[in-house]
């Protein structure tokens, strides 16, 4: 591939792409609360056979919250802040780790999951193509995820964690040259990020769309009401 198309593409996929997958991510979002409500749900399927739901969904739920949150923590953290108490090659290694085990036990939850809705008749003829895409999409990206560890073993000086975390940081910050920290990375990086940004563009089109309205509320309350049944005694 010639050198000049590499470059444009690199700046089209890593430069341009992040921001419409955020403009399609937050004004899809609030077009579809806006004008179809009903739809804003996860949509379960544990009536239809709840064998294998609660331990799957349980594992998965807590490895992709996790997941999300450390990514985001990891990549946003500017290297000057974590320098304080941590140095580059430890947080390679503990993001490794801390990595490693929280995909496994997302892998083996939507393992399950995947594994449930595709062979179970009545939940696979009740299922809408966007339920299956979506355990697809997020099944291969969570297997490159696990993937990207071993080729982060082969340099421990953290040299792809920081690149990756500056390409983040310049995007957030609308700072030019954002592409050009990925330009050398190897593909598993690159496919990784990619499938990553078009998550967010296929996220108001499906069940994702709940994890915007978790009950944190509820968490807090302060008062509760007390029911009572009428019977006897009373």
């Amino acid at each position: 591939m010639p050198e000049s198309l590499s470059l444009f593409l690199n700046h089209l996929v890593f430069g341009l792409y992040p921001y419409f997958a955020l403009t399609v991510l937050i004004v899809g979002s609030i077009l579809r609360y806006d004008r179809d409500q009903y739809s804003w749900k996860a949509g379960s399927s544990q009536l239809l056979r709840s064998k294998g739901m609660r331990i799957g969904s349980n594992l998965f739920h807590i490895g992709i919250i996790l997941l999300f949150f450390t990514h985001l923590v990891g990549l946003l953290t500017p290297e000057s802040l974590y320098h304080l108490v941590i140095t580059t090659e430890a947080k390679q290694v503990m993001a490794m780790v801390g990595g490693g085990i929280l995909g496994s036990i997302c892998f083996i939850g939507l393992t399950m999951l995947l594994y449930r809705r595709m062979t179970d008749k009545r939940i696979r003829a009740t299922s809408k193509f966007s339920d299956i895409l979506l355990l697809w999409v997020l099944y291969i990206q969570l297997i490159l995820g696990l993937t990207t560890i071993f080729f982060s073993a082969q340099h421990m000086d953290g040299s792809s964690m920081v690149a990756l975390a500056n390409w983040a940081q310049h995007i957030m910050t609308f700072r030019s040259g954002a592409a050009d920290y990925v330009l050398h990375e190897p593909w598993v990086f690159k496919v990784h990020l990619f499938l990553g940004l078009s998550i967010f563009v296929i996220f108001p089109f499906t069940r994702l769309v709940h994890m915007l309205s978790v009950p944190v509320k509820y968490i807090f309350r302060s008062g509760y009401q007390i029911v009572r049944r009428r019977g006897r005694g009373y």
